[in-house]
């Protein structure tokens, strides 16, 4: 560069000290044409890329609303043939199913828009490798949108693939490759299948741990295609609120605790418990005596409960007594600790 500079100098000096004519203005065009990428060369280092960090929740999520909205669509879809001969749609349901994943990758993916879980967690696609180091980059999350050719593979992956995959293992194990009995052609396919199956599952497996542990590709298929979700906009939140979640959250474990108490409680107990404050204190003795106040009807094998005499069905005082040991008369609120049989003698402690 300092040669092409003392050349032009040179060559240039004696007319200009001479009192000659300079040089045009076309050749400094040149000159600096012809030296400015050795210059830049030198002047622009090559900029890092901005190490950015995407939400893995946000990730997931997103993956768990799509598959939510592809469900909502199906149950509004198969509400529309409910009417129809039943189990119609049920022999083409990996049909439907693709059909759906279809409909939502057309008018999202491959319109460059986000898929309806991406959206709502302000998430896009990202091509990673076409990702230019040079360019202006303000916030790490510039880059440009899918390809023609991912979008395409993006689609024969998950829909194409998903459906192929589940008409294959439904027609193996409705010809029952698995058993013995079959062929060994059948029996070797069987084998394959599972095989892929088993290595699908341990890849799987391993790019989760990669994913939580760099927050990149989801799944095997954004990996492969270098597809990663980026923030849409740098200052936009999430649309789904934390409130919802929470609420959402207590109340799943709320259930969760009701469904494992109810089966411990009894109920005949804590009525015995709150019978006693109970304003209405005679409508325990209303009624008729001969019938059994837990059954309503006439005993067969009548039982009375001591030391209160009152009169019961034999199997619904005794499973009453064996399901608790403190078990109190239906009447009276009397604890129960004896039972005889009417017009017998003979008395069965409890």
């Amino acid at each position: 560069m300092r040669e092409t500079l003392a050349s032009t100098s040179s060559s240039t000096s004696p007319a200009t000290a001479s009192g000659g004519v300079p040089p045009a203005e076309s050749a400094w065009i040149t000159t600096c044409e012809r030296i400015s990428p050795r210059w830049q060369s030198f002047a622009l280092p090559p900029q890092a890329a901005i190490p950015i960090v995407i939400s893995r929740v946000n990730q997931v999520d997103a993956a768990r609303l799509d598959v939510e909205m592809s469900a909502m669509l199906k149950e509004q879809l198969v509400k529309v043939f409910s009417v129809m001969k039943p189990g119609l749609l049920f022999q083409y349901e990996a049909e439907l199913d693709a059909f759906l994943e279809f409909l939502i990758w057309r008018f999202s993916i491959w319109v460059d828009k986000p898929t309806p879980g991406n959206a709502l967690m302000n998430l896009r696609y990202r091509d990673e490798r076409a990702i230019e180091m040079r360019e202006k980059v303000r916030t790490g999350l510039e880059g440009p949108r899918l390809t023609m050719a991912q979008k395409i593979w993006y689609c024969i992956a998950t829909v194409g693939g998903q459906y192929i995959w589940t008409r294959l293992q439904s027609f193996s194990a409705f010809r029952r490759w698995g058993d013995s009995e079959q062929r060994s052609v059948a029996n070797r396919a069987w084998y394959i299948i599972q095989r892929i199956e088993g290595i699908y599952k341990a890849a799987s497996f391993t790019n989760l741990l990669i994913f939580l542990y760099t927050g990149r590709y989801r799944n095997l298929i954004e990996r492969a295609l270098r597809a990663r979700l980026v923030y849409g906009s740098p200052h936009m939140n999430r649309a789904v609120s934390f409130e919802y979640m929470n609420r959402q959250l207590v109340w799943n474990e709320f259930s969760e605790m009701l469904l494992l108490l109810l089966p411990i409680l009894n109920s005949a107990s804590i009525k015995s418990i709150f019978r006693p404050f109970s304003k209405d204190k005679s409508s325990g003795t209303t009624g008729d005596e001969t019938q059994c106040p837990i059954c309503h009807i006439n005993p067969t094998i009548g039982y009375v409960a001591l030391p209160c005499h009152h009169r019961y069905c034999y199997y619904c005082l005794r499973t009453r007594c064996a399901a608790t040991t403190s078990f109190r008369c239906s009447r009276c609120s009397e604890p129960v600790v004896a039972m005889q049989r009417h017009g017998s003698i003979n008395t069965y402690v409890l």
